[in-house]
């Protein structure tokens, strides 16, 4: 693959980490989890940070680490709110594509309701769907290629991503 940096994007629940692995053994990349670097950064879980600090710090973090992160030669999966951060986001899309994982919202519910609940950088009090909303528009606007992540095994995903990756370049 020519480019040598993927960047995943897409809401929480769109399988960004698990895909992301997948699509990292197959191209012989490395893989970065964004999540996790701010989870080591501030020494804290995304839920706790939330409740900690508030969702402000959460977006303060994310948007050191997508500055600081080494880019070469990785499959990026970003936190959901990564495309606020429009300095970060400009810095992945210079690395690489960056992919939407696009998710129908009644999925993503299913997904993130069946899951450990999982910190989300939002206003207090704004739910899921209005949080969908918000961010689809900056998702679609950062995207140099957007797939279907809302059907299918995680490995079908990742192989059709590859696929549109090679013919991307």
């Amino acid at each position: 693959m020519p480019s040598n940096t993927i960047s995943l994007i897409g809401m929480p629940g769109a399988g960004k980490s698990t895909i992301g692995v997948i699509l990292a053994k197959r191209c012989g990349l490395r893989f970065v989890d964004t999540d996790l670097d701010i989870q080591v950064r501030a020494g804290a879980g995304l839920q706790q940070i939330l409740e900690r600090d508030g969702y402000q710090r959460l977006r303060r973090l994310e948007r050191e680490v997508l500055l600081d992160i080494d880019l070469e030669r990785a499959v990026i999966a970003t936190g959901g709110s990564a495309v606020y951060s429009e300095a970060g986001m400009q810095r992945l899309k210079a690395a690489g594509p960056v992919a939407y994982l696009q998710v129908p919202l009644a999925t993503l519910l299913e997904r993130v309701n069946n899951a450990p609940p999982r910190g989300i950088a939002c206003d207090p009090g704004q739910g899921y769907p209005a949080v969908f909303a918000e961010r689809i528009p900056l998702y679609e606007h950062y995207a140099d290629l957007t797939v279907d992540a809302g059907a299918g095994s995680a490995e079908s995903v990742a192989g059709h991503l590859q696929e549109l990756l090679h013919k991307h370049h």
